[in-house]
């Protein structure tokens, strides 16, 4: 017979509530439903029995810190990148959209680091996995910043283009470790090449993937996986792409 558990505890190991106490409040609130055969149906009580194997659907909350993470999660889902069990650095961590949704999907740890300060979510500033690393200009990092070998980048900077941040970043990483980077054509190009900061030319954005793959190819030895189109917008509608590229 198959192995079961209560609802909540299983909400919460799957990630989608902070503790088994907010699943149960999610639960009571009529906002988690499980799947069957695709279909959601209602998860009735807090303690109601299922299967380890449920997938559940949490509707009418946030499922990230912040919607950044889409952004990440597109590439996540896109080329099927597995965190599960890696340790992880989060160039321009902000808010923590992009360490929250590598957390999600299973990382060990994470180093957010950020030349800002304060920004950080306070559910990531308590959890253990992340070593929060503010006030951190990566440009400047020696190899002794990080204390052991990272398996995946993450990037999301702005104002500056990602040729000058994956250098520092790629030093981290161990051979066969992989990133996953944001790609944003009006960092790239400059204010001379946009529209009021905005780049809508399909040409445009081609010449800044262009750009940051070449660069990461011929400068760094990267592999380049693909470059997918983002599933949500950056400021002012501009379309960014995530890179997934391979080390060694």
């Amino acid at each position: 017979m198959a192995k079961k558990e209560r609802a909540d505890q299983l909400i919460h190991e799957a990630g989608l509530a902070e503790s088994r106490e907010k699943a149960k409040r999610l639960v009571m609130a009529g906002q988690v439903y499980l799947l069957r055969n695709g279909v959601p149906e209602p998860v009735q009580k807090p303690g109601q029995k299922l299967d380890l194997e449920t997938e559940f659907e949490v509707r009418g909350v946030e499922r990230f810190v912040s919607r950044g993470a889409y952004k990440l999660l597109t590439a996540i889902e896109h080329f099927g990148i597995t965190v599960e069990g890696l340790v992880a650095l989060d160039a321009g961590a902000s808010t923590g959209g992009f360490t929250d949704c590598l957390l999600q999907h299973g990382a060990l740890r994470v180093y957010a680091a950020d030349v800002g300060y304060g920004q950080l979510h306070e559910k990531l500033r308590q959890d253990p996995r992340v070593i929060n690393m503010e006030r951190t200009n990566l440009r400047l990092a020696t190899p002794d910043l990080i204390p052991e070998p990272v398996d995946v980048v993450v990037a999301d900077v702005s104002f500056i283009s990602l040729t000058l941040i994956l250098p520092p970043c790629v030093q981290f990483m161990r051979d066969g470790g992989v990133l996953a980077v944001l790609i944003k054509p009006q960092f790239e190009l400059g204010p001379d090449r946009t529209d009021k900061g905005v780049v809508r030319d399909p040409e445009l954005h081609q010449e800044a993937i262009d750009k940051v793959c070449s660069f990461a190819r011929e400068q760094l030895g990267l592999t380049i996986e693909g470059v997918v189109p983002s599933s949500i917008k950056g400021p002012k509608g501009n379309q960014e792409f995530i890179a997934y590229m391979k080390k060694g």
